[in-house]
């Protein structure tokens, strides 16, 4: 899998750095340096109430996009920025299509994990998670439908969104991820000094909605 192992860099794999790129995210903040990210990871969050998982999927899901997009010395990962809270919601509302594959994909995932490594998903090392999800990626592990790496593909994208999307959603908390990009947040406006070549620009922590331009329609206030 395309990962790095928490901690440091894989041989077998790619920097979380190389797979942002390979997203497309990294272009988000193209005008912006990148900044240096927090050095320590933040504290686990409490749980909240889930709005589409049960308790057991919730915690597959946060297993699954940890190895994803994990926390290490570059900062600050998916368990931090609630990147499985974002899955849950959205998966309330604009992505309810795919709560199908969610609920067959996750059976599936255990399935294969207990096929390989006798545990569910959650329960296994990040050793074992880290190669269950190759299996998936490498579209070898069975049980999926239609297969593994349409639901792998499906989980990266929701991850991705979850880490660098608008808080306002239920991920990015804390803007852990647009800081983690360099990207300053919503700002309608840039001062001349902001505007020169090679300026590092202090980042606004502003959601969309922290605007009353914008906050009006939609409630106001990002999540935290």
């Amino acid at each position: 899998m395309e990962v790095q192992e928490r901690g440091g860099n894989d041989a077998r794999g790619l920097s979380r750095r190389e797979l942002l790129k390979r997203a497309g995210i990294v272009g988000v903040a193209a005008a912006v340096p990148v900044t240096a990210a927090a050095s320590a990871a933040a504290p686990a969050p409490e749980r909240e109430a889930l709005m589409s998982f049960t308790a057991r999927e919730s915690e597959t899901v946060e297993a699954l996009t940890d190895r994803l997009i994990p926390s290490d010395a570059t900062g600050p990962g998916a368990a931090e920025a609630r990147v499985a809270r974002y899955i849950d919601r959205a998966l309330d509302g604009e992505l309810a299509a795919s709560r199908p594959a969610y609920t067959a994909g996750l059976q599936a995932l255990d399935a294969w994990s207990r096929t390989r490594f006798g545990a569910a998903f959650a329960a296994l090392p990040a050793v074992q998670r880290d190669a269950v999800l190759t299996d998936l990626e490498r579209n070898v592990a069975t049980g999926f439908t239609p297969d593994s790496r349409t639901f792998f593909d499906l989980v990266r994208e929701h991850a991705l969104q979850g880490m660098f999307g608008d808080p306002y959603h239920g991920g990015n908390a804390s803007f852990i991820g647009w800081d983690l990009i360099g990207f300053p947040g919503v700002k309608l406006s840039f001062t001349a000094a902001e505007q020169q070549v090679d300026v590092t620009v202090a980042p606004a922590h502003k959601s969309t909605v922290d605007y009353p331009l914008f906050s009006g329609a939609r409630g106001g206030g990002h999540v935290h």
